[in-house]
């Protein structure tokens, strides 16, 4: 395939490719064995790689200067917002309807998906803002990612994901008490029907909120928020569902909790214990660690301008946590796979996650594979995604240099292709 121009580029949006197409890699990464193949063609038909054979000459993609890696993985986004100060948020809560959140988060989308990110989770939205969004990709009406969304997350009334924080009594009256539709349980009961809910609007994951969190307007950011039948009754329906289950949690407790009733992931995990490691092992949950969020809230707590005064003791507190409780899971052994918490932080950004996780002593191979073939294990598409071979998706991202010595090169990504589509050369 030749570069693209914008109008050619936006009829090629979402369209299978017929005809066979070739790269030329200078070297591609192969994330299983992770060594390096030198001088590489990738033929691509119908948007898949047809096979990896030693270049032989000149292809219609020429990255010969460059390191090829499969298309990374993000699996902690939420693609309609963006971080705001207070003053801003507030203001857009009272003017903006969900149709211009909407709007926003076409720029968001497109600024992940160069980033080098082809494929996301978005753990949580409200309106079926992410759902309409993952359709819209699909259909190639917007450029994005290819997405996996929870839909709603589920929490307790009060609890983080609980849409009526922070309001007055007047607007609560005036919006009505949510209930399972709007993602707000108080009972086993309502923990099933909030999952089926999530299934009749179009969701592929669900996400619950374990504990409380840090930009919620609630007091704790730590305290466990479902109790046992609760959290029991809702893994019990994802699963008959076919659903994997994400678990937002900060405190040991309610990940432990989590982790007792079998959820798939923990996100963040910032007082992870002891206890909770040995569960993590026994039990075969994921660890998702966030650190970016983390690093992002703990230095705009310094601005006293910047988050609500019941947030800003919240991200003084636990956002530095999160780095050094992410090393220890890695040096324990934990199941590790990349996410950023992207929009509590600037989208496009996601990559400076791979430099932290090397920072906090993971190799870079393991940081790479964290977002490539743990992150497709996670998602269930372990034959689809998080690598370059025959069958695979032709994902494929490129820098200059080697990124096993230099990480940070992956945050200046020359190259990304999403199922045999150029979107960035």
């Amino acid at each position: 395939m030749k570069k693209l121009g914008a109008a050619s580029l936006m009829l090629a949006i979402g369209t299978a490719n017929a005809a066979t197409q070739s790269v030329n890699c200078g070297r591609l990464l192969d994330v299983k064995s992770g060594t390096w193949r030198e001088k590489v063609t990738v033929v691509i038909e119908n948007g898949n790689v047809k096979s990896i054979e030693p270049t032989q000459g000149k292809a219609d993609v020429e990255l010969g200067g460059m390191s090829c890696m499969p298309g990374f993985i993000d699996m902690h986004v939420h693609l309609t917002h963006q971080t705001q100060p207070q003053v801003e948020a507030l203001r857009g809560q009272l003017t903006l309807d969900a149709i211009d959140r909407a709007y926003d988060s076409v720029a968001f989308a497109d600024r992940t998906l160069k980033a080098g990110f082809t494929t996301v989770r978005d753990l949580g939205a409200s309106e079926g803002l992410n759902i309409a969004m993952k359709r819209a990709i699909n259909s190639g009406a917007i450029v994005g990612p290819r997405m996996f969304t929870a839909g709603k997350a589920i929490a307790t009334t009060g609890g983080h994901a609980d849409p009526s924080n922070g309001q007055s009594r007047d607007l609560r009256h005036l919006h009505g008490t949510p209930g399972p539709m709007e993602g707000v349980i108080n009972s086993p009961d309502e923990a099933r029907q909030a999952v089926r809910a999530r299934y009749q609007e179009g969701a592929d994951v669900i996400k619950i909120t374990a504990t409380g969190g840090v930009l919620s307007q609630a007091s704790s950011g730590m305290n466990s928020q479902f109790d046992d039948a609760e959290l029991k009754a809702l893994v019990a329906a994802a699963k008959d569902y076919g659903f994997k289950v994400a678990a937002h949690a900060h405190g040991a407790d309610g990940m432990k909790r989590a982790l007792r009733a079998g959820v798939d992931s923990i996100e963040h995990g910032t007082f992870m214990d002891d206890e909770a490691i040995a569960l993590f092992k026994k039990s075969g949950g994921w660890y998702v660690p966030t650190i970016s969020a983390g690093r992002f809230v703990a230095d705009k707590a310094k601005d006293a301008n910047y988050y609500s005064p019941l947030v800003r003791p919240k991200a003084a507190a636990i956002g530095p946590q999160i780095q050094g409780t992410f090393a220890r899971a890695y040096k324990a052994g934990v199941k590790i796979a990349f996410g950023t918490d992207a929009g509590v932080f600037p989208h496009g950004d996601n990559a400076k996650e791979f430099a932290y996780m090397v920072e906090a002593g993971m190799p870079a191979l393991e940081a790479i594979r964290s977002a490539t073939v743990s992150a497709a294990t996670l998602l269930g598409q372990a034959n689809r995604l998080g690598s370059l071979e025959p069958g695979y998706a032709a994902d494929i991202v490129a820098v200059s240099g080697d990124p096993l010595q230099d990480i940070t090169l992956l945050q200046k990504v020359g190259f990304v292709m999403k199922e045999g589509v150029i979107y960035k050369q």
